[in-house]
């Protein structure tokens, strides 16, 4: 049975002529599987049907056949001599051949492709929980952090108020101890005089402990506080002064004036308040003050 040749295949399989010759130039004529697989890949390239510049005769490494060198009107003889002739029922044979071809390498290339897809669709989804994971992660660091900081400054709160109140004990025992000694001191009357008891002497109040320094924590508006010492005899325009230096806000901004405000007893101090030491305001040996925004007038 006489074969086609592989042009005639690839163009009987209804591949277009010049398609046909293109694959099989650029796959150096290496057969009829080998230039399907090139069509099948470069179907939708959009040069697809571009012709070659070089001739396909030149690519292939072969002269050009009678065919090719001699044009349509002179070619029935050559053609007639060289190429045999198939029957009917051998073209359809040959036929079915090349399109069972076809739809195998179609089918492998579907094949390829779904199993491309359901690994770029692995890969998104094991992205997808890489990063899911990255945030929560992100995340938990976040609420750690701040509740260590939240546990920080509570613990800094409760030794700032241990330490006062051991302050307040240590004085209240040197109160005592002092107190004590001068009863003991004077003498007691005899026993067998009837007469009424003398009422002790009034005693003079205990001298006020003199600070030198207090201790002011600010919290400021958004949930974290500043801790700094000052001198019991500077003003409270100090202590405002520091938080507007130290609040974080950005360089170059326009600042909001603040007010100071006092928790225990709920106070808010005026512009008055600002020219008056610390200690004559009460907040000597230690204090915790609020920093609200001053509305403008």
């Amino acid at each position: 049975m006489a074969e086609l040749t592989a042009l005639e295949s690839l163009i009987e399989m209804g591949f277009p002529r010049g398609r046909a010759e293109k694959a099989l130039a650029l796959t150096g004529n290496q057969g009829i599987e080998a230039a399907m697989d090139w069509l099948m890949e470069h179907e939708d390239d959009p040069d697809v049907d571009e012709p070659l510049e070089t001739p396909l005769s030149h690519i292939l490494g072969r002269e050009p056949t009678p065919s090719e060198q001699v044009g349509p009107e002179g070619s029935g003889s050559a053609a007639g001599e060289s190429k045999p002739v198939l029957t009917e029922e051998e073209r359809q044979e040959q036929t079915k051949r090349m399109l069972e071809l076809v739809a195998q390498k179609q089918r492998e290339r579907e094949e390829r492709e779904e199993r491309e897809a359901l690994e770029r669709e692995k890969q998104r989804r094991r992205q997808g929980q890489e990063l899911s994971a990255a945030r929560q992660k992100l995340q938990e660091d976040e609420i750690r952090r701040a509740a260590e900081e939240r546990r920080r400054e509570k613990a800094e709160e409760l030794a700032a108020r241990q330490r006062v109140r051991e302050k307040i004990e240590r004085d209240k025992a040197e109160r005592a101890q002092k107190y004590g000694g001068t009863v003991g001191s004077r003498s007691s009357p005899p026993a067998t005089d009837p007469g009424p008891v003398p009422s002790s002497p009034r005693q003079e109040p205990p001298t006020k402990r003199e600070y030198d320094q207090c201790r002011i924590q600010v919290r400021l508006p958004d949930g974290t506080s500043l801790t700094q010492t000052f001198r019991a005899r500077e003003q409270l325009a100090a202590v405002r002064l520091y938080v507007e230096l130290h609040r974080g806000e950005e360089p170059g901004q326009d600042q909001d004036p603040v007010q100071l405000l006092s928790g225990f007893p709920r106070r808010a101090f005026s512009e008055a308040d600002m020219e008056r030491p610390l200690q004559e305001l009460g907040l000597v040996p230690s204090a915790v003050l609020i920093v609200a925004k001053k509305c403008p007038s």
